[in-house]
């Protein structure tokens, strides 16, 4: 059975977290002279440490509770807290499963953490359930799922979370960060009934947003509780705050954005299926494609030299590139480009 308690570092669960002047006094009226800010500036005053009016609005939108919501700096902080917070260094391990988001690998090995790698199925990249809990031992803390899956591009079978889920005592992140493009919905929903769940949402991606580095973790209270514990207490700059809300409040803008996105890579799936040089396109819910090609390299290159900028994900993926869905004459010029390569 899941407990808490039992997989939460034991340094963690003693920590004294900082308490920072706007912990002491969370008000926004009155003579600030209690936290050594400049009395002169548009920026001279911290920035709210929890982040109330970001989550309150998220809240309204995921139709969940604000103590069920941590903001990041970037979804690569939550990545790190998850490592401090529940793994052992030198002692835990993690499950990952590639091909997937380099980042989970970089943060484990940056925290000195065991990474037992179980691979996707090798044509669908979809879980391999058994192996999984195949390789469960009472050092591993923590197990990540990306859905969509990226660099694939793919979701994952609720089937085969709840599984993982019912059958491991550790934590099961769950990244979401293409979840908006995908046909079908966030398991948010599910954490009431799954304690052990933790899902990570961004604002980089359908939001466009990435420049302003806001990530975002769902979880049980208790959990979001020990975020807070360990986050730096200025985390979120004001700056990037007040873009995440700018956004939320153009919702519409955000569904009409989305949906051309949607389009152009229904579009431009089916003008890159005509073409030759391209061996197989994989199914996506994301706003990206992963494209199987001849030579992977030699695309690659010959995309560059015409400032065409792709990734090149051979090293995960063989003779594999991965293209994201642009404006409509990005995308043009990506296929003009395509069928240039071998003329």
């Amino acid at each position: 059975m899941f407990n808490l308690e039992n997989i939460v570092r034991k340094n963690i669960l003693a920590l004294k977290p900082y308490s920072s002047a706007r912990d002491e006094f969370s008000g926004k009226e009155g003579i600030f002279l209690d936290a050594n800010e400049n009395p002169f500036g548009e920026l001279n005053r911290y920035p709210d440490p929890y982040q109330r009016d970001l989550k309150q609005k998220l809240a309204g939108l995921k139709s969940i509770q604000a103590d069920n919501i941590f903001i990041g700096n970037g979804s690569d902080e939550v990545i790190d807290l998850t490592y401090r917070i529940f793994c052992e260094p030198g002692k835990d391990n993690v499950i990952l499963c590639p091909p997937t988001y380099g980042m989970y690998e970089v943060s484990a090995n940056t925290n000195n953490v065991v990474v037992q790698n179980v691979s996707l199925s090798n044509q669908t990249f979809q879980l391999n359930t058994e192996r999984i809990l195949a390789a469960i031992t009472e050092n591993t803390k923590l197990i990540f799922v990306c859905c969509p899956n990226n660099p694939t591009g793919n979701g994952v079978k609720w089937a085969d979370i709840k599984r993982i889920l019912e059958g491991f005592n550790g934590i099961v992140v769950v990244d979401e960060a293409y979840i908006d493009f995908a046909s079908y919905n966030s398991l948010i929903t599910r954490l009431p009934d799954y304690p052990n769940l933790l899902i990570m949402q961004t604002f980089s991606k359908a939001w466009g947003l990435a420049g302003a580095r806001i990530g975002i973790a769902y979880a049980d209270s208790r959990i979001i509780s020990l975020f807070n514990k360990v986050k730096p207490p200025y985390n979120v700059s004001e700056l990037n705050q007040k873009a995440a809300l700018t956004a939320l409040d153009n919702y519409t803008e955000f569904e009409k954005r989305k949906g051309l996105i949607l389009k152009e890579r229904s579009l431009l799936i089916n003008k890159l299926e005509e073409l030759s040089q391209v061996k197989k396109i994989y199914p996506t819910e994301a706003n990206f494609m992963l494209l199987e090609v001849e030579n992977a390299e030699a695309v690659y290159n010959n995309l560059v030299g015409k400032k065409i900028i792709v990734r090149n994900r051979s090293s995960l993926v063989k003779n594999c590139i991965r293209i994201t869905v642009g404006s409509a004459e990005e995308n043009q010029k990506l296929v003009e480009a395509f069928k240039q390569l071998y003329a």
